[in-house]
């Protein structure tokens, strides 16, 4: 028997949407000097703020988002019920380092780049299913942790392929309610792993994009909506390389008209010429989603948007043993 609340084969329809109460994002040095600056809550004036590691530093980062999520409705951490967040690094270090500080119940999360929509779409449901009326959604990034890991320390000085993105020092957080004022997260559709063989970890936006048009498609399927929908499709993060790969999937799979589309990855960076193909990280598109995004629907100029999150699921193990890039992302509508 199906959900009343289920529709097709991956969505699901609120039939109580959760408010996204609040929301705040921060955004690193590099990041600062985009268009969009004056839609950060916070910049952080360095890479490791008085800290003694980048990891700690990425911790930190975390806790602050969030902290400045909570101040806006003059909230505590006592206020939340449950907090869903993830991050790159080994083990979700920089979320369980934060959840210790929290002190509140805590569920961490991987979905690489898709970790944000993911906590989105499991919080909603939470809140929604009447489990929990308020809780915390977050993730974020940092540049130098990320490196560290996944491809080279930067002390090495190697050269990045010109397709390759930029992972981005930043983060976001929202607090979602079962009842109050703000947009409301209105559906989501769950994606499923998409694997086209793509085996170079430098070009992750073409891992990716196959899942996401999957996700988009199914989408407009699933919720038999329009492909114009939506006053704006931002999917984070695929970068030039993959947005470009992604309208050209649109076409295959039919997608017509193509949606008002655009990326995390690309707008975060913004007339910055040092990022290549644009940003990636978990804090891209959560810090584009809680700052510059959610403002504008505050603002009245976005009433429906759909943010789809993409995650390429590879580790330096697997890269290193010649394994192929899984792809997925998870699809959050939003509206007023």
């Amino acid at each position: 028997m199906l959900s009343g609340k289920k529709r097709g084969l991956q969505s699901i329809e609120f039939l109580q949407a959760p408010i996204i109460s609040s929301s705040a994002s921060v955004a690193g040095p590099l990041e600062s000097k985009s268009s969009w600056a004056e839609d950060f809550d916070w910049i952080m004036e360095d890479y490791l703020l008085g800290e003694s590691s980048w990891e700690r530093t990425e911790t930190k980062v975390l806790q602050q988002v969030i902290q400045i999520a909570l101040d806006k409705q003059q909230l505590s951490f006592e206020d939340i019920e449950v907090f869903l967040a993830g991050d790159l690094l080994d083990q979700i270090i920089s979320s369980n380092y934060t959840a210790r500080e929290l002190k509140t119940p805590f569920l961490g999360l991987y979905g690489a780049c898709s970790t944000m929509a993911e906590a989105i779409l499991i919080g909603a449901m939470l809140v929604e299913g009447g489990f929990f009326t308020r809780l915390v959604a977050a993730a974020g990034s940092h540049h130098y942790t990320a490196e560290r890991q996944f491809r080279f320390p930067t002390e090495q000085g190697v050269q990045p392929a010109p397709y390759s993105q930029w992972t981005a020092t930043a983060a976001g957080a929202l607090v979602l309610e079962a009842q109050g004022n703000g947009p409301r997260v209105s559906s989501i559709t769950i994606g499923r792993i998409v694997d086209m063989n793509q085996k170079d970890a430098n070009n992750l936006g073409a891992a990716m994009a196959p899942a996401a048009a999957d996700t988009i498609h199914r989408h407009f399927l699933d919720l038999n909506r329009d492909s114009d929908y939506y006053d704006l499709v931002v999917t984070g993060d695929l970068g030039l390389v993959g947005q470009d790969l992604l309208e050209e999937l649109f076409v295959q799979q039919g997608v017509v008209p193509k949606p008002n589309i655009s990326d995390c990855g690309v707008l975060l960076y913004d007339g910055i010429p040092e990022v290549n193909a644009g940003g990636s990280g978990c804090g891209c598109s959560a810090c584009m989603l809680c700052g510059p995004l959610l403002k504008k629907m505050y603002r009245g100029d976005l009433q429906r948007l759909l943010f789809v999150a993409t995650g390429a699921l590879m580790s330096p193990t697997s890269t290193n043993q010649g394994e192929s890039i899984p792809g997925i992302a998870h699809a959050v509508a939003i509206e007023i």
